[in-house]
């Protein structure tokens, strides 16, 4: 099921954290398509775990019409986004959870230990808290290279979509990471979900990986 994420940890790298690519003073000529967001298609089913989620966190599936769509990129709020980034990246220690027929277990807010769930929507949460608009802040699930689920934050800013993830904590363009993108949460409402539509020179090649790695 889509709503099941196998657990994925790699060691999390501390240093000094960047905005990978955002800012355009650090591009190259080939990087010239980092502002183009992602593209909804067509709507899908919200992840299982996230219905669960909802129901157990409903102030995080609000959305405010009055929201902007995006974030303005500035000083304040890259260094907000590395603060969260990193922080809960630091405070969470990864673990398997089991998504079993029995439900034992759900995504959670700031837990302890968890998964790859958990350290999204903590983020979103945190960053919600902040006073950035809900608009902007999407969850996303993709695959890894290697064909293993996961999820994502995708921050919607004046700079492009960029991508905060527990298994680094360089905040990169969603078209810098290696993913293949599967489907994303709504803008408009934060309890849908779009499918994504892969467009692009980077999603073709994040395309091949995953084809090649199922092989």
């Amino acid at each position: 099921m889509a709503s099941r994420f196998p657990s994925i940890f790699f060691a999390i790298f501390v240093g000094t954290t960047t905005l990978g690519g955002a800012d355009a003073r650090n591009r190259s000529p080939q990087d010239s398509n980092l502002t183009t967001p992602i593209a909804d298609a067509s709507p899908t089913l919200a992840p299982f775990q996230h219905v669960r989620f909802c129901l157990r966190y409903p102030s995080d599936c609000k959305s405010n019409p009055a929201d902007g769509d995006r974030i303005n990129l500035n000083t304040e709020t890259s260094a907000v986004l590395k603060r969260v980034n990193h922080s809960i990246n630091m405070s969470i220690i990864p673990t398997l959870k089991n998504y079993g027929s029995n439900l034992e277990d759900g995504w959670t807010i700031a837990p302890g230990a968890g998964d790859c769930n958990d350290y999204a929507v903590t983020k979103r949460h945190e960053l919600l808290e902040s006073g950035l608009p809900s608009k902007a802040l999407r969850l996303s699930v993709v695959t890894t290279p290697s064909g293993i689920g996961h999820l994502v934050l995708v921050v919607v800013t004046t700079k492009g979509d960029l991508v905060l993830d527990n298994l680094t904590e360089m905040i990169r363009p969603w078209q810098n990471t290696d993913y293949h993108w599967l489907k994303i949460q709504s803008a408009t409402d934060a309890k849908f979900w779009y499918e994504v539509k892969a467009v692009g020179p980077s999603m073709a090649r994040a395309d091949q990986r995953v084809h090649l790695a199922d092989r």
